[in-house]
């Protein structure tokens, strides 16, 4: 066997390697004593079966295959390890010849990561965002909507209101939305299922039907509509509109028994409005410092680790494999086509991601910055505080090695983060000792 190491770029060794012919021989002599007890050849007992004939009845090429199913990875191993390679998951590995055997593997390595002097990195925070009567009556207009109730109504369809309908259509012959009884709110300006419906429903009323063809945009991004007309035909069962709440007293006390006037509620949105802008300036900083950190660091990962955070954030975004589902049938796009769109789209936040993790874990180990078991008992009996019966359960999960690592790590990432910011606003503080 020869093994080449062709060149080491972001944390991945490219290795070629080339096969010797006795190995890939004795290799396949094995495949063939294996196969040759279950495969069955006309005119031989099973098991019989002379080599040469077995290799012109199902080929040589299939035995071939066989045989590198086994030699590949054992290759691989001892190819690592004559490089004196630490691989961190699974190579990448392309059978590239056969005649002699060659395959190349893309072997992914520990990151590597140059901090730059951080400890030098000042960013003025900027001052909270203002808040007043304008965002207070934004807050308490989304109250009332979420307190609103519906109201059955005899009159024409007005945009907003809510609908009981009965759907029928189809795009050239086939089913599109066929559906009874199905709640929908009229909003003019929606695509939803597709633009210029709900304008179509304006002025309709209960029980009337109504048949009417609308084109796809030639740019859908349901590929396999775009351009097209879908037919419908819709029945109005029931129009209710939305009543909203005066804001008053009573209203206040329906929000929060403890608020017993509307000026009470006004208070308390300030107040958390305040809250929230001053959260949001802080992670707004916390942000620009660490990115002036990444900026100033050196770091090289192999590519899997951005795959794995690429999946991490589309398990975030659908939490089930229903919700994935069902956007992919929004779209009309396949498993194979949504995966890709997803993974160009989510490659750069990935990155980004993976370079921040890296960063925040060097500097974790400059600044010797650690966890002790005790601080993660105490976050522990935090997230049980507000548990009642299902205590027992939730401490018994929590308690696991795998969540109590995870625990750690992100205790361990805020108070890196904390430390980054606090050598930003006043310059290098004093190394915390470990615990």
């Amino acid at each position: 066997m020869k093994v080449t190491k062709e060149k080491t770029e972001n944390s991945q060794a490219y290795l070629t390697v080339e096969m010797d012919p006795t190995e890939v021989e004795e290799s396949m002599e094995k495949s063939y004593r294996k196969l040759v007890q279950t495969k069955r050849v006309p005119g031989f007992r099973v098991g019989k079966t002379p080599r040469a004939i077995f290799e012109k009845y199902y080929s040589r090429k299939n035995l071939l295959e066989d045989a590198l199913d086994d030699l590949v990875p054992e290759a691989y191993r001892k190819a690592v390890k004559e490089q004196e390679l630490e691989p961190i998951a699974n190579p990448q590995i392309e059978v590239t010849q056969t005649e002699p055997v060659v395959f190349k593997a893309v072997v992914p390595l520990k990151p590597t990561v140059k901090l730059g002097d951080y400890r030098q990195i000042r960013v003025t925070p900027d001052a909270p965002r203002e808040t007043g009567d304008k965002e207070i009556d934004e807050v308490i207009e989304r109250l009332r909507h979420s307190n609103a109730t519906w109201e059955p109504v005899t009159r024409g369809v007005k945009s907003g209101d809510l609908l009981t309908l009965d759907i029928a259509s189809d795009v050239e012959g086939k089913p599109f939305i066929n559906q009874k009884g199905a709640q929908f709110q009229a909003a003019t300006g929606t695509t939803f299922p597709v633009a210029g419906f709900s304008e179509q429903l304006v002025d309709m009323k209960k029980d009337e039907e109504k048949e009417f063809d609308i084109h796809f945009p030639a740019d859908d991004p349901r590929t396999d509509y775009a351009g097209k007309a879908v037919k419908f035909k819709v029945k109005v069962n029931e129009a209710k509109e939305e009543k909203m709440p005066e804001v008053n007293d009573d209203f206040a006390k329906q929000i929060g028994q403890e608020l017993a006037t509307a000026a009470a509620l006004r208070e308390r949105i300030a107040a958390q409005l305040k809250e929230q802008a001053t959260e949001d300036a802080r992670l707004a900083f916390e942000d620009k410092v660490i990115e002036a950190a990444v900026e100033q660091s050196q770091i090289e990962f192999p590519e899997i680790l951005t795959d794995s955070e690429i999946h991490n954030l589309i398990d975030q975004r659908f939490r089930t494999r229903q919700e994935f589902e069902s956007y992919m049938k929004a779209t009309g796009k396949t498993e194979e086509q949504l995966h890709t769109e997803l993974h160009e789209e989510l490659e750069s936040v990935a990155k980004g991601r993976v370079r921040r993790s890296l960063m925040l874990g060097k500097v974790a180990d400059e600044e010797k910055i650690e966890v002790a078991p005790s601080e993660v008992d105490a976050d522990i009996e935090r997230m049980l505080k507000n548990a009642e019966n299902n205590r027992e359960a939730l401490s018994k999960s929590l308690n696991t090695p795998e969540v109590r690592e995870s625990i750690q790590q992100r205790l361990l990432t805020r108070k890196t983060v904390e430390r980054l910011t606090e050598i930003a606003k006043s310059g290098e503080p004093k190394k915390e000792e470990p615990k």
